[in-house]
């Protein structure tokens, strides 16, 4: 299937732009959803309890943890776009994109943001732990915990903690979702509706469908960063451990999976009509 809209080397920085605001909007919006949801990865709660946990620690830690992941998503959303649009263009030689040009360039952005943003998930991730706000009240604070590993501690079991997996985790999920986002749009627009419901619309379904995909894989993340030490297991054992933990069923693996429909609903169906909104106005 071929792209009606693929991005001209020309508009290249436009996309860029709309790519950044669009995230930064929608991160605002939905941080609080996202700080539940965490909550339940790491401690397999229900929604209930997981709230309860938040409303305990107070409106002062609500937005604890918000700059590293708008700071990320900002860029996350600028890569995704920005990069993307010109890796399309490269590899369709400025000629008719294709699925399968989408696809890697897709893959090609997704391990670009996995490189660049790994150190932003990991500070998030311990700020967004109750467990952490004695010993890590501040990013500062983690900065410089991680300032006395050597450079080999520093890579595995201190800013980028849980990179491998992060990046097969962004890789497939930004081949997904940008293969997918025209043709659910075209699939969408129908007679009188307005300009952004079908962009919201394939957002917010194509956002779901790809976070539920790889929801497993932001388990095992989040139990491997949100822990600081120098101990760091196997992907294997980490995954061994959270099974365990959630007594070997699925449901309690996929606890929060409600609210990642919500949110990557909400999420990516603003991201997404933005983006395209900014797109056609620019």
């Amino acid at each position: 299937m071929e792209s009606k809209d693929a991005p001209r080397w020309g508009s290249w920085n436009s996309s860029y732009f709309v790519g950044a605001a669009s995230s930064f909007v929608s991160t605002v919006l939905t941080f609080p959803i996202y700080k539940t949801i965490f909550r339940q990865q790491l401690h397999t709660l229900t929604i209930r309890a997981a709230t309860s946990q938040l409303n305990n620690e107070g409106l002062k830690h609500l937005y604890r943890g918000l700059a590293p992941p708008l700071m990320a998503k900002t860029v996350q959303g600028t890569l995704l776009f920005g990069t993307q649009g010109s890796l399309q263009h490269f590899l369709s030689k400025g000629g008719t994109t294709g699925a399968k040009s989408c696809a890697l360039s897709g893959c090609l952005s997704g391990a670009i943001e996995a490189v660049l943003l790994v150190p932003f998930e990991r500070i998030q991730n311990i700020l967004q732990d109750g467990r952490n706000n004695v010993n890590f009240p501040n990013t500062r604070s983690i900065v410089q915990e991680f300032r006395t590993y050597n450079n080999r501690e520093w890579l595995t079991c201190g800013m980028y903690r849980g990179f491998t997996v992060i990046l097969v985790r962004n890789m497939i999920g930004s081949a997904i979702f940008l293969s997918c986002k025209e043709p659910l749009r075209d699939l969408l627009t129908y007679p009188g509706l307005p300009v952004w419901a079908p962009s919201f619309g394939s957002g917010a379904v194509n956002g779901a469908f790809t976070s539920l995909a790889l929801y497993p894989l932001s388990v095992i993340i989040a139990n491997m960063q949100a822990e600081v030490g120098n101990n760091l297991p196997h992907v294997k054992k980490v995954a061994l451990r959270v099974w365990e933990k959630c007594g070997g069923r699925i449901s309690l693996l996929y606890r929060g999976a409600s609210l990642i429909i919500l949110r990557s609903c909400i999420t990516w169906g603003f991201t997404n009509s933005i983006h395209d909104t900014l797109s056609r106005k620019l």
